[in-house]
């Protein structure tokens, strides 16, 4: 399995997923990233981050809230945000920022 720097400087771009265990609109998220996942297959890489376990990470790139979501390609941040998306919205983000 590789590993979140690996991902990050991969060519496919990465969707990070800062999530905590209490949060109930990251619970939300859960199907909705299936989803995505699902309909963009080997095009994207999506991981989740729980701030609670790593600490150290949700600090470096500012987690002031969760879900926040933070699209990487070639170790490059392209796009930033907080708060439920719906999928439709995802996938036209996904698409235009990484295209």
């Amino acid at each position: 399995m590789a590993t979140f720097q690996e991902l990050k400087n991969s060519e496919t771009p990465l969707l990070v997923d800062f999530t905590a265990e209490w949060c109930g609109p990251c619970k939300t998220m859960k199907p909705i990233l299936e989803q995505v996942k699902k309909t963009l297959g080997d095009n994207i890489n999506i991981i989740k981050i729980d701030i609670d376990k790593t600490r150290k990470t949700a600090e470096a790139f500012q987690i002031k809230s969760v879900p926040t979501f933070i699209l990487f390609k070639n170790n490059k941040i392209v796009w930033r945000q907080s708060g439920v998306l719906h999928a439709k919205q995802l996938l036209q983000i996904i698409s235009q920022k990484t295209n």
